[in-house]
């Protein structure tokens, strides 16, 4: 094969184009009874490893120079020897494609420590590092990050544990996207140096080909290799912390597939009925007594998983607001109430099936069970004053 291209592509003056076809590469190669298949197949291996062998299209040809095809294999090997390039560069990807952050309020890429992952009641994503692959193991990397983040901030315990979900680098692939990543790195240092490298059209066209098969390649790759999103889960209160690990697809950006995920297996909740909400309060139960002051059970969706994983405070807030409003809140719901007199025992301005305005995290508005709301509102309520002269006493039947 490599004697038939280096006689059929010598330049000729009346030739047109440079090169042979590789239709007539196997025609000079075939003998009767072969199977032109296997030429084909040689003429590819050829192709992508010779040093001084050239394509364009359907065409083939030997020059005097190596190919830049050649030059690019060898630089993507050199930086095997320099792998924080090839993580800038993963790492340049990665940010882009997570600045839509889907349902997340915010996005952690790549944090170094568990101290650069705050500490606050609003559900994020963390996406974890090269270093941090996840695996079948039991054992593996991502897991063991992960649970570190979610224990603690730096050197203090994390508080809101039920605010953190975290993405993971497959430990298969992130070999196949390392490899895609320094090439395009490779045909990118070579388009870049096209002047000091001397390479005539031909060649300064086929770099640009490859850098952008390359680049279609790592755009693949990223997703296929952040495939892993583990969740922290608890059934109960007594139960140890868990861990639901989900494998993500789709056409969407990666924390868009995360958060579409977490949703479908309600593992993330963008509302939440009032009637779900006493379920919770009753189930836990999260009552401190005959009530429960708003900013504790904001503190308490945050803090433990084995609740519903609530967006942010504000979809806690809406669910307040669905539960008051409702008409049959004294068996579905609960009350609401701007403080409690402990001398007086009694609730500071009491309300139930209606909405409250200016209900928020701030001050000591409390929820109150129902049935201590209706005793409180019927012991509020004055018995009805019998008109003057009281009721007229009703005629006998006999009299009638």
């Amino acid at each position: 094969m490599a004697r038939t291209v280096y006689l059929g592509s010598a330049p000729m003056t009346a030739s047109a184009n440079r090169g042979i076809e590789d239709r007539r590469i196997r025609l000079g190669c075939v003998m009767p009874g072969e199977t032109p298949a296997v030429f084909g197949d040689a003429l590819r291996r050829l192709a992508a490893s010779a040093t001084y062998l050239y394509q364009d299209g359907p065409r083939y040809w030997y020059a005097t120079q190596p190919t830049v095809t050649k030059l690019a294999d060898d630089r993507a090997e050199q930086l095997r020897r320099d792998p924080d390039k090839v993580a800038e560069e993963i790492e340049k990807r990665l940010r882009a494609d997570l600045r839509q952050a889907g349902d997340f309020v915010a996005i952690h890429p790549l944090p170094q420590t568990s101290a650069d992952v705050p500490d606050n009641h609003d559900v994020r994503l963390v996406v974890l590092g090269p270093d941090h692959v996840y695996s079948k193991d039991a054992a593996n990397k991502a897991s063991a990050a992960a649970a570190v983040f979610l224990q603690s901030r730096g050197n203090a315990p994390r508080l809101f544990q039920n605010t953190l979900a975290f993405l993971a680098p497959d430990a298969a692939r992130l070999q196949d996207l390392d490899d895609a990543v320094r090439r395009y790195i490779a045909w990118q240092s070579i388009l870049a140096e096209t002047d000091q490298l001397n390479l005539d059209p031909h060649q300064e066209k086929q770099a640009q080909n490859q850098l952008k098969a390359v680049d279609g390649a790592v755009i693949a790759r990223l997703p296929e290799t952040y495939q892993w999103l583990l969740v922290p889960v608890q059934d109960t209160p007594t139960d140890k912390i868990g861990w639901e690990t989900l494998r993500l697809t789709g056409q969407e950006p990666l924390a868009e597939r995360a958060s579409k995920k977490m949703r479908s297996q309600d593992l993330l909740f963008l509302s939440l009925s009032g009637t779900r909400l006493r379920m919770d309060l009753d189930r836990v139960p999260l009552w401190r007594g005959d009530h429960v002051p708003v900013a504790q059970l904001t503190e308490d969706f945050a803090r433990y998983v084995y609740l519903p994983r609530l967006r942010d405070p504000q979809v806690l807030m809406a669910s307040i607001q669905d539960g008051l409003a409702l008409l049959l809140w004294r068996e579905e719901s609960f009350a609401y109430a701007d403080g409690f007199d402990e001398i007086r025992a009694r609730y500071r301005g009491l309300r139930g099936g209606q909405r409250v305005e200016g209900l928020g995290l701030g001050g000591e508005g409390m929820l109150v069970r129902s049935e201590v709301a209706t005793n409180q509102q019927a012991a509020d309520t004055p018995p009805p004053v019998p008109p003057p002269g009281g009721f007229a006493k009703p005629r006998s039947a006999t009299a009638a």
